[in-house]
């Protein structure tokens, strides 16, 4: 392994984050709100609830070379795309009335299509050969991207983990090690794809693969909004160049959505896309990746359901997905295994991690997520705000809009979509911006009982943990379903000889919990808490007319860990959950465990469209039902919907009704549907939430949507302004760049943040790799405090020694306890013999 290659990828990150700082030190505004005035916005703010924006008009605008000229005009305030282009990025660095944020957890991946190894029209598709795809990770050069597409704003990834999380740096010497094995080498992915193509019956003849008389063609849908375009016309040449005749398919996102997402992959419209995807927050805890990403338990689209991974990738990922370990070394046994059999798999092939610039105007304000930017922020809604005024207007531009239908139980999942759905929720947690740790929103408390053993970590107050040698899971608790009967099976039913649980986790709401409303004025009740799990346990029953296959993969995985759950009390509401999958941190299993609620009558329709077989709530039963997927706001769900409002209303229906009747008021059915009829009749669409903001107005032709800030929203409008500047260590790495073989040297990392001292008791740890000539890695260990804000790596003779003479490379990897992202720092050096001095002027 070349010394230099290993160097430039082990200053990647390094690289990016220097890049970002020297920006913001050009005259770049912070991140968010400066500290110091957070106390005029809450005088300013005293007494409002909600909403500090009275009204958000979300517009379609995908041109991003435009942004800016639109923030100058004012014409648009914030845009919910990240700016990955150099040039736009400068425009948006130089502008006296724009501005931006930063984020880390964007992606770009390569999306293949693994069906075959025929197409339905009969073509052959060499994706569905596992060691094809696996060969694209040497083919591609990943740096070229990031350098050259991203003009730096980018770091080359090769694994389902992003390079901007813990679990990257949890497994740095692993994820170096696979990184150096698929490191760019179109010579080895040529012969593995010739030898592969052969295998499969096709011949190359006169510099193309033929097969049965016919040259092999791939089409390559391309998305067109962003950089992706270019990466397209980037992996064709190289297909191209191999033998394989492309066809260029140039998309937008709903466009291309119809094709890789909702289409069926075996009828062959597709074989490679230019997939993206935005981690919505922080994720401390990537195991589920493996499932999500590898294997139909991930998603209930038809692509996902024709994923088939080896036995042993799919037992690894949903062990890892249900938390399946006892101890963290085990953890990292089935990480690393599941790595190497994801590149194995590689019916996703990771390009890079993006940097994003998120634009707004510069007198705007709102908390943006670390890794998910301004489109995935959880506290966009409660965070929106002018500097110099309370209310008024915001406009936002999004390159899409209503990209797909939406509907609470399998509808839209893209970003643009949640991040306005994000906005008309209400959810129990919310996730910190900064670490990825949740807040109680609409919890009181909660407390965490885990078994002995079981890997757990706790961060805030607001929760308490215990641990038991056995947790019980009482009789009375429920964990299935009776589809026939309508009701829910006991423990004491499924399991009379008794049930055990890794954890039980029980949540206490706040006093007030039932008094609140949903957007049509309707109050909540214990029915929209209940109607959600009915429908999951429905919906994976074959006998059951809301049966959808494609949701039963994540069923089965929901139901290897799940061990019950029961109302503890309903005033003040107090819910017990018992579980197998346990997270690593205490807030993230709470949110995670943490149950929908939604508004029973909306949902209700649904139910009744789907039973009826005119809707259905996912695209995979659409298409095979053959009828609309259902949305709540637009399209011909619409005066289907209606129709069903109505006789619902007359009928007095309500769903599972044996059940669901205890849980409702006196005449609630009638006050819920007279409600929403008239909710309807105003706004035009059924979507009611429960958020700071509700859904106004639905425009699809005129690509526009409006919300409204909900002025009977109970929580003061300041209540989540204390997320402000995101302390990011800054890391400047000092020591020799000569050494003799068998002297011991020492490197020092200083870690500052806005020109101080990073205090230490806010660093967790300081892990440093050492690599060798041959690019392997030679020792791991952690680095010492020194004093305030510098950590310091003494390497013995002895460890010098095991380098041999060369080229040498130390990385180190930050660990803050105020933010999740870690930090990277590299320093080169190089060994010379014993008998070698040093060069004069150069210091040693």
């Amino acid at each position: 392994m070349n010394k230099l290659v290993l160097a430039m990828i082990a200053l990647s990150v390094l690289t990016a984050l220097i890049f970002i700082f020297y920006l913001k030190n050009e005259g770049s505004a912070p991140a968010f709100v400066e500290t110091g005035r957070q106390s005029s916005e809450e005088r300013q703010n005293d007494g409002r609830r909600g909403a500090l924006v009275d009204q958000v008009v979300f517009t379609q605008q995908g041109d991003i070379g435009q942004v800016v000229s639109l923030i100058e005009s004012g014409s648009h305030h914030i845009f919910t795309q990240g700016i990955t282009s150099t040039t736009v990025f400068q425009r948006l660095r130089d502008s006296k009335n724009a501005d931006y944020d930063i984020s880390y957890g964007s992606s770009v991946e390569l999306t293949l299509n693994p069906t075959g190894p025929h197409f339905a029209n009969g073509e052959l598709n060499p994706f569905h050969v596992p060691a094809i795809r696996e060969a694209l990770n040497q083919l591609i050069n990943r740096r070229y991207i990031a350098e050259e597409i991203y003009g730096g704003l980018a770091v080359p990834r090769f694994l389902p983990l992003s390079t901007a999380f813990p679990d990257y740096a949890h497994l740095a010497d692993v994820a170096r090690a696979l990184e150096l094995r698929y490191q760019h080498d179109p010579e080895a992915a040529r012969q593995i794809i010739d030898r592969e193509m052969q295998s499969l019956g096709a011949r190359f003849e006169q510099g193309r693969w033929w097969y049965q008389d016919r040259p092999v063609r791939l089409r390559l849908l391309i998305r067109t909004e962003d950089a992706r375009k270019n990466i397209g016309d980037y992996i064709g040449a190289l297909l191209e160049n191999l033998g394989f005749e492309i066809s260029y398919l140039y998309r937008t996102a709903a466009e291309a959505s119809r094709i890789w997402l909702a289409g069926d992959p075996h009828a062959g419209h597709w074989h490679l896309y230019t997939g993206g995807w935005v981690a919505s927050r922080i994720e401390r805890d990537l195991t589920d990746n493996f499932s999500y990403y590898y294997t139909s338990k991930g998603r209930a689209d038809p692509l996902w359901q024709a994923y088939r991974p080896s036995a042993e990738f799919d037992e690894i990922a949903d062990r890892l997905q249900r938390r399946d370990y006892r101890t963290w070394p085990e953890r990292r046994a089935l990480m690393s295994r599941a790595l190497q059999l994801a590149l194995e798999d590689s019916v996703r092939v990771w390009l890079v991690d993006q940097i994003n610039a998120w634009p707004r105007a510069h007198n705007v304000r709102l908390a943006v997520d670390l890794a998910g930017g301004v489109s995935a922020s959880a506290l966009w809604p409660y965070t929106l705000r002018f500097d110099d005024r309370v209310g008024g207007n915001m406009v936002i531009g999004s390159p899409g809009l209503l990209t797909e239908p939406w509907n609470p139980v399998a509808g839209s999942n893209w970003i643009f979509d949640q991040k306005i759905i994000r906005a008309l929720q209400d959810p129990p947690l919310l996730p910190d911006p900064f670490t990825g740790l949740y807040w109680p929103q609409q919890i009181q408390s909660a407390d965490v009982t885990v078994q002995y053993g079981v890997p757990l970590i706790i961060s805030h107050d607001w929760l308490t943990i215990h641990r038991a040698e056995t947790i019980n899971v009482p009789g009375n608790a429920w964990i299935d379903w009776n589809s026939h009967d309508k009701r829910f099976i006991t423990v004491a039913e499924k399991h009379p000889d008794g049930l055990e649980a890794r954890g039980r986790i029980r949540i206490r709401y706040k006093d007030d919990y039932w008094q609140r409303r949903w957007h049509d004025g309707s109050t909540l009740s214990l029915a929209d808490l209940l109607l959600p799990w009915i429908l999951s346990f429905e919906r994976a029953d074959p006998n059951s007319p809301l049966y959808d296959i494609a949701h039963v993969p994540n069923f089965e995985s929901f139901q290897r860990h799940f061990r019950g759950w029961r109302i503890v009390s309903k005033q003040p509401l107090i819910i017990d959950i018992y579980s197998d999958q346990i997270h690593p941190d205490a807030e993230v299993t709470v949110a995670d465990k943490s149950p929908s609620v939604l508004p029973w009558h909306s949902l209700a329709l649904g139910i009744l469209a789907e039973q009826n077989e005119r809707l259905a709530f996912s695209s995979h039963k659409a298409d095979r039902l053959q009828v609309d997927w259902l949305s709540l706001v637009s399209g011909p769900s619409l005066p289907i919907l209606q129709q069903l409002l109505e006789s619902a209303r007359l009928e007095g229906f309500i769903p599972f009704a044996s059940l669901l009747k205890h849980y409702l008021s006196s005449g609630e059915a009638e006050e819920r549907y007279q409600a929403l009829k008239d909710w309807y009749a105003e706004r035009g669409h059924f979507w009611v939430g429960n958020g700071p903001f509700y859904l106004h107005s639905v425009h699809p032709l005129e690509g526009s949507i409006v919300l409204r800030r909900n002025e009977d929203f109970p929580d003061p409008a300041d209540k989540w302004l204390r997320f402000v500047q995101p302390e990011i260590p800054e890391l400047v790495m000092d020591g020799p760049i000569l050494v003799n073989v068998g002297q011991p040297a020492t490197f020092d990392l200083q870690v500052t943040f806005q020109g101080k001292p990073y205090p230490l008791n806010a660093i967790d740890e300081v892990i440093f790799l050492l690599f060798d000539g041959d690019g392997k890695l030679s020792f791991k260990g952690k680095a010492e405090p020194s004093e305030n804000g510098i950590w310091r790596v003494n390497l013995t003779a002895r460890q010098i020694s095991r380098l041999g003479a060369g080229a040498n490379s130390l990385e180190l990897a930050v660990k803050s306890n105020r933010i999740a992202l870690p930090s990277f720092a590299s320093h080169g050096f190089a060994t010379l013999p014993a008998d070698e001095s040093i060069p004069e002027g150069i210091e040693p």
